[in-house]
């Protein structure tokens, strides 16, 4: 594949947003356009995006960062898994160690002790319960572009006999949620960005109902600064012709089918369960939990865990973020009491965190 030159980089930039600009005066009002993907907040704000667009193009947040809709009860169970039962030893990716729970505690003070390890990769895992005297705990956050890796690991240890892994698992799907969020009344989105990970796992698809219930542009992107420019023109097309359909602007990696052998291991091994999240609270079906078949790498029944509460730390906004309905400079915890280094809720923590992204990247209304 031929790679653009600079200049021709930058034409094709002007030219996209020559055409956003243009369309968003014919349509003459607020365009408001959701970023389902958190690393879609962090892309749109390091390439600056946002100082391309027009007025009245306002760009918000959606729950698209794993951390950040994970709930902070999920935080304190594994607290005081830890803490009851001193053969655990818990497994989990970096962001989720610096989360606090609703009492402000994290995982990350026992990772001196060696009872909390940080992984790159689920692969990981079965070196590290080799190594490992006792229960190794996975903590299982992620969407649909973690789980197959996640699946496949399990596959492996039930193939092997591996006998001290569990899994926690909080996964989530991204569909169910955009339908829940979709379904408010107090919803006010004209549009979606949907996520180019996930949608390289699921396809197009699963994104059809968008259009069928509320006759939305919902478009697929990338994350160069062009490919979230030309999505971004895509939508505003739609609207101005008065079209709502799935669109794919990151067409070198998400397939309409998605990837079919990824999506067939997933299901091997998981199942959809309602599932609680951070600010929309309980979902029908919007998890994955382990099927009978691996019933005994489930740490949820392996280890009696209490059922996850949807409980926050007094004054964190991460919430309403997470749902689009405010903005990150609107919290006031922000950047005063809450900072990367010393953060109050996990859209601070996480890398994909909106709050992150305006901290590091500028923090200009959009």
């Amino acid at each position: 594949m031929k790679t653009a030159s600079l200049e021709e980089t930058g034409k094709l930039a002007a030219d996209f947003t020559k055409g956003i600009s243009g369309y968003a005066k014919s349509i003459d009002r607020e365009i408001v356009i959701m970023e389902v993907c958190g690393t879609h907040t962090v892309a749109l704000r390091k390439h600056g995006i946002h100082s391309l667009l027009p007025r009245n193009i306002r760009l918000v947040s959606g729950p698209g960062c794993p951390v950040c809709v994970t709930p902070a009860s999920f935080i304190g169970n594994s607290l005081e898994l830890l803490e009851n039962d001193k053969s655990v030893h818990i497994a989990t990716f970096g962001d989720m160690a610096k989360v606090p729970d609703d009492k402000g505690r994290t995982l990350s003070g026992y990772t001196g002790t060696g009872r909390v390890r940080i992984v790159y990769s689920p692969a990981d895992l079965i070196a590290l319960c080799a190594e490992t005297d006792g229960e190794v705990v996975f903590l299982g956050i992620g969407f649909e572009t973690t789980i197959p890796a996640v699946a496949s690991t399990l596959l492996r240890a039930k193939k092997t006999g591996l006998a001290n892994l569990s899994v926690y698992a909080c996964f989530k799907q991204v569909p169910p949620a955009l339908l829940a969020l979709l379904s408010n009344p107090a919803c006010d989105l004209d549009a979606l960005l949907l996520p180019g990970h996930v949608s390289a796992i699921l396809g197009l698809a699963p994104y059809q109902f968008i259009v069928e219930n509320w006759h939305m542009p919902a478009v697929v992107a990338g994350f160069e600064g062009l490919d979230l420019l030309s999505a971004i023109f895509m939508i505003v097309r739609q609207l101005a012709s008065g079209r709502g359909t799935v669109e794919n602007a990151y067409g070198r990696a998400v397939r309409n089918e998605g990837n079919v052998k990824a999506l067939a291991i997933m299901r091997e091994v998981f199942s959809p369960v309602t599932s609680l999240w951070r600010g929309l609270g309980t979902i029908p079906l919007s998890g994955l939990g382990l099927n009978n078949d691996f019933a005994r790498f489930d740490a949820e029944r392996r280890f009696e865990l209490p059922p996850l509460t949807d409980t926050e730390q007094d004054g964190c906004m991460c919430a309403e973020v997470i749902q689009g309905k405010t903005q990150p400079r609107d919290c006031p915890f922000y950047g005063s009491r809450c900072t990367p280094d010393r953060p109050v809720g996990p859209c601070m923590v996480s890398s994909e965190g909106a709050c992150a992204a305006w901290f590091f990247y500028g923090d200009a209304p959009i």
